[in-house]
C-alpha cells in the first residue's frame, strides 16, 4: 500500500497493527487462527480474543476484507480491499484472487434483474483447484 494511503488509516493500537501486519504479510488469505499463530510470533502475549476483535475492527475500518466461509471452512481475511473476486477449492480450501473482465457488466445485469442498487458484489467461484483435480 502506498504511503499516502497509509496516512489515511486510523491510528491503531500495537495489537491491531500487529494483526494488520500479519494479514498484509502475504497473499495467503489467513484464517483468524492462522493470524493468531503468526501474531504470537511477533507479540507472544497477544490473545486469540484480541486477534479476533482486532480483525473485526480492521474489517469495519475497511483495512481488511473478510472472505466468507463455505461449508465448514472458517472465514479468511484479505488485505486487498479493492473489488476483486475469489476462487476457492471445495476439497482443500485453497483460495486465490482473480479479476474477471466481464464483472462490471455482470453486476449491471444482476442489478437490473433484481432491481437492487448494488453496494458490493463479490464473485466467488467454488470448485476444484488444479492440484485437487490432478489427484482425482
Amino acid at each position: 500500500m502506498a504511503a499516502a494511503d497509509q496516512s489515511r488509516e486510523p491510528a491503531l493500537t500495537r495489537q491491531r497493527q500487529v494483526v494488520l501486519d500479519v494479514v498484509r504479510a502475504g497473499d495467503a488469505h489467513p484464517t483468524a487462527g492462522e493470524v493468531f499463530e503468526d501474531a504470537r510470533k511477533l507479540m507472544p502475549a497477544i490473545s486469540f480474543a484480541t486477534v479476533y476483535n482486532s480483525l473485526r475492527y480492521l474489517k469495519e475500518a475497511g483495512l481488511v476484507r473478510e472472505v466468507a466461509s463455505f461449508g465448514k471452512s472458517p472465514s479468511r481475511y484479505d488485505s486487498e480491499t479493492a473489488r476483486h473476486d475469489h476462487a476457492i477449492c471445495s476439497a482443500c480450501g485453497t483460495l486465490v484472487d482473480f479479476d474477471l473482465p466481464g464483472t462490471v457488466e455482470l453486476i449491471r445485469s444482476a442489478a437490473r434483474a433484481s432491481r437492487f442498487k448494488p453496494e458490493s458484489v463479490h464473485l466467488t467461484l467454488v470448485g476444484l483447484c488444479p492440484g485437487c483435480r490432478e489427484r482425482e
